[in-house]
């Protein structure tokens, strides 16, 4: 399959202007296939010395294609482009009618049938190159054109789209059409919808989702609008340029891909999102967040588009930085930065490490397929840090002033990270190409250590010393312990704000229990403690006064861990410490997450694992305990959650589910119920016939998920096998879709069971290679995280990873995460050595 190069671009792009595309879509023609009729008007440029060019598209059939009414052949299609030969200048129209397949893999137009009802849906997801799926296309950011769009659709459907829909009759819908937006961003969404809609500022909002989910959906409607309606306001006020689209329609799609897609006007979302089991409110905030981090992208990404993938950054990132700091501005979600710097900021820093890591705008990213694996903990969790830092440094107004530059002079066209440079630095005095270069154009985490150095007597001054070359603004703080509880309370002493590289040694006075730097996390740094901070922070690190503050320092014992400088069951023994004590949920699972399926599960050895999970099922315990009187519904909740995960023996998980409840509650939903099931499955503690009865209670999709992943959870040879064929051997009439073979690898692999799937660790790398090969990124990208053996922390399976990488030629997206997986399992096995 060819895959578009930056070189082709530019030199279509040099070529052609594109006004408009007439698309007909037929959804009517079985359960298999749609049929696509194209039209696309574009002009040649007088100018050009080159008139050929391609459209590209991927049908089941290309039927018919026309320039100008001349016929085109078909046969001519050779690795999805069809040729356009000696185009003159001026004005053209090509017209291409196609046959096209439905996907199962969340690309190009998915389709789904909901177990719990029949009803069936569709969706696109036209990201990157996915949108030859649907219909034909000169297919890069930069040629921007309006779309009309036309859905043939089954009479009780509704059909959605980037601009409002109208029902014709007889199944037929008509879009309003778009401004000029790029082919990625076109969304068509079609089905028996249940829909919430109001108004807002004039223009149309709503809500969708399938019928099934529909009493869910009501019940967080209200809060799903307010914080809809808030965030939109908010953009209002930070933002020169209206909102550019005529409505804003929100639709929770199955078995989507990603958290959730900026298409204009039709903001796609992964239904989990609409909750049907209990949820903490750090995840009802997480919710917020995307909401916010996908109308972010209206104006950038939207209005203004990358020119190029290599600019990939300036959609995520600022889109990642403006979910959260809207959030926090415009919702009772006033903590995002604390789930931000537990959960998000730990996945850069964890990419920023590995082999794979790249500059936040990189500058040469060759083609699209290069550019699909740049959507990483860089381009989102990296780049809204260092947002964050160049907010600090720039001050809000000015960063803002030159954002609103940007959008006016950019706006419904393409544009590049000098044009954003060069936006910002028409507002500030600072050298903001400078700090664009150290920022953006480099690659690694720099480390910050603290150095205090007695001066006069009772006095003290601080060096900081940094591993890395970036310039940083911090703010340092000091913290004493509080005598009257015997220390286990920090009180904050002074604050002061740095910047690094220091010119001098900063005066302290007397030496602090605590120096923190990078209080309020507002740079990307590792941090380190000088030793006197370490002992008061193992016993006091709950004392401290500030969620946020708190987070940066479990921040920093986790990557000590990954380090080798700090022992896996130190962590463990500051959790078992002080998490009883701690009041903030992200902070709760975070640490909870890491503890489970890093420092248990991977960076200690077997012979430790036993101990590790009694610990942990000891402080889930004690977090159970302290919930009892019903204030900390959403703290109970994670610490039955990590209790059923950390279970060693059957009985009382077995003993919740057969009695429907916890002791003292909560009660069990289909959520908590599944995740019971699983961990007995991995015990060996239930069989098949539980597992039908358990789908018998609860046929939905999500039910579907859980008895997949349970059966492959289940500790027999027979079990083992069939999820191994399942996931690896099937073809075109039996693959599973793409959240069914997630849900199965997640059941697969389990340390319990390493002597059952000795076998398959060898067998997963030439399977995993075929399999990618053929069915595309995103199985190949969910067979390289998912159905990767983590578990098998040894030399071994290190060099059958290797020898691969070496030998078998994955494709790009399956490499990418053959690269990512075996440098954590080296990390891992460092980790076990030091």
């Amino acid at each position: 399959m060819s895959v578009l190069t930056r070189d082709e671009a530019q030199s279509r792009a040099q070529l052609l202007d594109v006004h408009r595309y007439t698309i007909e879509l037929d959804l009517t023609t079985g359960d298999e296939t749609f049929d696509s009729h194209t039209t696309i008007r574009f002009s040649v440029r007088a100018d050009t010395p080159n008139t050929d060019t391609f459209v590209e598209i991927k049908p089941a059939e290309l039927r018919t294609a026309t320039l100008d009414g001349h016929p085109l052949d078909p046969d001519t299609l050779h690795q999805h482009r069809l040729p356009l030969k000696n185009l003159t200048p001026g004005e053209h129209e090509l017209h291409l009618d196609a046959r096209m397949r439905y996907s199962r893999t969340g690309e190009g137009m998915h389709r789904f049938t909901d177990p719990s009802d029949g009803q069936t849906y569709v969706y696109t997801q036209m990201f990157m190159d996915d949108v030859q799926r649907v219909f034909a296309a000169f297919d890069q950011p930069d040629l921007k054109a309006v779309f009309d769009l036309t859905v043939t659709a089954p009479e009780n459907w509704t059909v959605l789209a980037n601009g409002i829909t109208e029902h014709l009759g007889n199944g037929r819908w008509k879009a309003a059409p778009t401004p000029l937006i790029s082919t990625y961003l076109v969304a068509v969404a079609a089905g028996p919808w249940h829909s919430v809609r109001t108004e807002h500022r004039g223009l149309p909002f709503a809500l969708h989702c399938r019928r099934s989910l529909a009493p869910h959906l009501d019940t967080d409607a209200d809060e799903i609008l307010d914080i809809t309606r808030a965030c939109f306001d908010r953009y209002h006020e930070k933002f020169a340029e209206p909102y550019p689209f005529d409505s804003y329609d929100q639709a929770f799609v199955p078995e989507f891909n990603a958290g959730a897609m900026e298409n204009p006007g039709l903001v796609t979302f992964r239904d989990e999102f609409v909750f049907r089991s209990a949820v903490t409110d750090t995840e009802r905030q997480t919710r917020a967040v995307v909401i916010a981090h996908e109308m972010a992208h209206m104006w950038f990404g939207d209005l203004v588009t990358l020119t190029w993938w290599d600019d990939i950054w300036l959609n995520e990132s600022f889109a990642e930085y403006m979910g959260y700091q809207t959030t926090a501005e415009a919702t009772r979600f006033t903590d995002t930065w604390v789930d931000f710097g537990v959960a998000r900021k730990a996945w850069g820093y964890d990419a920023d490490q590995r082999p794979s890591t790249h500059p936040v705008a990189p500058e040469a990213v060759d083609d699209t397929a290069s550019a699909l694996l740049n959507f990483d903990g860089i381009s989102y969790a990296k780049g809204a840090s260092a947002l964050r830092q160049l907010v600090t440094w720039l001050g809000e107004k000015d960063f803002l002033a030159g954002i609103n530059t940007h959008f006016t002079r950019h706006k419904f066209a393409n544009a590049t990270l000098a044009d954003f440079i060069d936006s910002l630095a028409s507002a500030t005095e600072r050298d903001v190409p400078a700090w664009a270069d150290a920022w953006l154009r480099t690659t690694g985490v720099d480390t910050l250590t603290p150095t205090l150095d007695h001066a006069d007597p009772g006095t003290h001054t601080l060096r900081i010393d940094r591993t890395g070359s970036r310039p940083h603004r911090i703010t340092i703080s000091l913290y004493d312990q509080d005598p009257t509880d015997e220390g286990r309370h920090l009180t904050l002493r002074d604050r002061h704000d740095l910047d690094i590289p220091q010119t001098q040694p900063h005066p302290l006075g007397k030496r602090p229990a605590l120096l923190l730097l990078n209080d309020g996390d507002l740079t990307y740094a590792k941090i380190r403690f000088d030793t006197d901070s370490f002992e008061t922070l193992r016993t006091s690190l709950s004392g401290l006064p500030n969620p946020l503050t708190r987070a940066v320092v479990w921040n920093a014992l986790r990557d000590a861990v990954r380090d080798g400088q700090l022992p896996p069951t130190a962590y463990l023994d500051a959790a078992r410490t002080h998490l009883p004590h701690e009041t903030d949920l992200a902070i709760v699972q975070g640490v909870l997450a890491f503890a489970s399926t890093q420092i248990t599960d991977r960076y200690l050895t077997p012979e430790q694992r036993p101990a590790a999970l009694s610990t942990l099922s000891a402080l889930c315990r004690d977090l159970i305990r302290r919930t009892e009187d019903g204030d900390s519904p959403g703290l109970r909740l994670v610490a039955v959650r990590h209790f059923i995960d950390a279970a060693a023996h059957p009985d009382t998980i077995a003993a919740w589910l057969a009695d429907g409840t916890v002791p003292g509650g909560p009660e069990l939903d289909p959520e908590l119920r599944w995740r019971i099931l699983a961990r007995l499955a991995v015990l060996g503690a239930t069989d098949e016939a539980a597992i039908a009865a358990e789908l018998d209670r609860d046929p939905s999709a999500s039910g579907q998920e859980g008895a997949a992943h349970c059966r492959a959870a289940l500790p027999h040879p027979d079990a083992k096998r069939a999820a191994w064929a399942a996931m690896f051997e099937g073809d075109e009439t039996t693959d599973l879709s793409n959240y069914l073979f997630t849900a199965t690898a997640k059941g697969f692999w389990q340390p319990e069971q390493a002597d059952l799937l000795r076998e398959y660790v060898p067998r997963y790398y030439p399977d995993a290679v075929a399999l990618a090969a053929r069915r595309g990124p995103a199985i190949a990208a969910a067979t390289g995280r998912w159905a990767f053996p983590a578990h098998a922390v040894d030399a071994e399976n290190l060099a059958l990873g290797e020898t691969c990488l070496r030998d078998a030629e994955p494709v790009a997206a399956l490499r990418r995460r053959l690269t990512d997986e075996l440098d954590d399992l080296a990390r891992a096995l460092r980790v076990r050595e030091a």
